[in-house]
């Protein structure tokens, strides 16, 4: 069943030695396809990196060595306003894409390819997992994999057979997330502590990896100062501007 299949889902750090095959790669990529996208404009990307050289420079640039060495399958999941630009010259036409909307629109047609990706995938076996760290050296990594103007990456996702199960990771109550009919932001002073401890739980009682650590904790620490500070002027190198 599908939503059972997505509950189970858990990130996959560690996998076994097999390698997809191309036929394995075109068919999940062709059903990831068919994710939803604003204005059919499919404005992504996705570079499998094959190459032994490239994969281990691009799990140093990441700082994910491991996974990116050690997937069955690595793939740059990039917004793509390159292939538009190419369709506009075949219609005589100059596409603009610097524009705050239009970041939006390729970052969010790359999240449902990547989602579809990643529940394919899952539905053969396979685990996954996404890498956030490619936005740690996003320029380098575009000249590692040549990605020409109005092309950059947004993660990477590696895919292969887990060499273990992790266990589901809890996340927010529903009841945290869905709002009905106007915002209610009253009811965290209950639910994040009662969250707090739901976490707390999880963390100690995992078969791996256990720590003393809670999600407001976690997430204070993570959001206290700002990352990747460098990313508004690779966009701007690739001609997002922002205007």
């Amino acid at each position: 069943m599908v939503i059972e299949l997505m509950k189970s889902h858990a990130s996959v750090r560690d996998y076994k030695e097999k390698q997809l095959t191309r036929e394995e790669v075109s068919e999940l990529i062709a059903a990831a396809q068919h994710a939803a996208t604003s204005h059919f404009v499919q404005a992504y990307s996705i570079v499998w990196v094959t190459d032994p050289e490239k994969r281990k420079a691009l799990g140093e640039l990441s700082r994910n060595p491991q996974q990116m060495e050690g997937a069955g399958a690595v793939f740059l999941m990039c917004a793509d306003y390159n292939r538009l630009k190419h369709a506009g010259d075949l219609q005589g036409e100059t596409i603009v894409y610097d524009h705050a909307e239009n970041l939006i629109v390729a970052v969010t047609d790359v999240a449902l390819l990547a989602q579809n990706l990643a529940l394919a995938a899952e539905s053969k076996g396979y685990g996954i997992c996404y890498i956030g760290g490619v936005r740690n050296n996003m320029e380098v990594i575009s000249e590692l994999v040549g990605l020409p103007e109005g092309v950059f990456p947004v993660y990477g996702l590696t895919v292969g057979v887990p060499n273990e199960a992790n266990e589901v990771k809890p996340r927010l109550p529903v009841e945290a997330i869905l709002h009905e009919n106007e915002y209610d932001e009253e009811k965290y002073k209950t639910l994040l502590p009662e969250y707090d401890e739901t976490i707390q739980r999880y963390y100690q009682e995992r078969s791996t990896n256990q720590k003393v650590a809670n999600w407001t904790e976690q997430m204070a620490s993570f959001l206290k100062k700002p990352r990747r500070q460098d990313i508004k002027d690779v966009l701007a190198k690739k001609g997002f501007l922002f205007k």
